[in-house]
């Protein structure tokens, strides 16, 4: 089985080809293959699939603990590089299919191939299934967390298509990230777990930002998560677009464009190419 490594600012994928079958190892499987002791190493992997409406194809993106999200902003930058170089899609404007809609997406193309993508993000949601109702409606987005132990945080919860908790620190290097993280992303105020920003303001146009992924843990990016505090910190009066996102990986380029679509632009690296070996197959499936 032919897979293929790609990252985006070093959050990490595996890509395989499910334009025939779909999705086609189980939850499992796709634990075992994210495991960067015995396995090949991942944040989550990527099916590329056969749409099932007018896109050029279709994603379908598990997370590392096997849990399937809606979107992820880094994996559809390495999927439309992906679909360019290896399947041969070879257009610089595509549509990719997610399971939070079709996303329009623009590469850059130069002599060694794709230098960047900047994905068309669609539209912020600041009430939507699975997200808190906001402490006050007159201020949407903005929520008092009550914490195991009676400790209170301010939050800004919004959707990018999947959920985000993003909260403002003063020093992002310093964030509890390891501590605070889980306990959010399983809290009680978010049914379906959350993803959550410790995002720090580092003038009118940068945020310095961690994040802590729901199924996967801390990373050293995340796409959706760069969206979310932009947008959260554009809201709040605190940035104004475009605004640049440095994460532990890298950095991402956010913009609100006029009809209030959010846009992100970044790298997507192909790392390597690889086998998934027999033995390891039939050592990974259910007996």
């Amino acid at each position: 089985m032919e897979f293929f490594k790609y990252q985006g600012t070093g959050n990490d994928f595996v890509i395989l080809d499910g334009a025939e079958s779909g999705p086609f190892l189980s939850a499992r499987e796709i634990e075992a293959l994210c495991e960067r002791h015995t396995g090949v190493g991942a944040d989550g992997v990527i099916f590329a699939c056969a749409p099932t409406s007018g896109a050029d194809a279709a994603m379908r993106i598990f997370n590392a603990d096997g849990s399937e999200a809606e979107m992820c902003g880094n994996g559809i930058r390495c999927l439309a590089r992906y679909l360019y170089e290896r399947l041969g899609l070879a257009r610089e404007e595509m549509l990719i299919e997610t399971l939070a809609g079709i996303k329009a997406l623009s590469l850059s193309v130069g002599d060694e191939g794709v230098d960047g993508v900047e994905v068309d993000m669609g539209l912020p949601e600041l009430s939507a299934p699975g997200l808190p109702a906001p402490d006050d409606p007159a201020r949407p987005g903005e929520v008092a967390v009550t914490m195991e132990g009676g400790e209170e945080l301010r939050a800004f919860c919004l959707s990018m298509g999947n959920p985000h908790c993003v909260l403002f620190v003063e020093d992002a290097a310093k964030a509890p990230v390891p501590l605070v993280g889980p306990s959010l992303e399983k809290h009680a105020i978010f049914p379906g777990r959350t993803n959550v920003e410790f995002a720090q303001i580092d003038g009118t146009h940068r945020i310095i930002l961690r994040v802590w992924e729901r199924g996967v843990g801390e990373t050293l990016a995340c796409g959706t998560g760069a969206c979310a505090a932009a947008v959260a910190a554009i809201h709040l009066g605190s940035c104004e677009s475009p605004v640049e996102v440095r994460l532990p990986g890298g950095a991402l380029g956010i913009r609100i464009d006029a009809s209030g679509h959010v846009h992100m632009a970044g790298p997507a690296v192909e790392v390597f190419r690889g086998e998934i070996s027999g033995a390891w197959a039939a050592e990974t499936r259910p007996r």
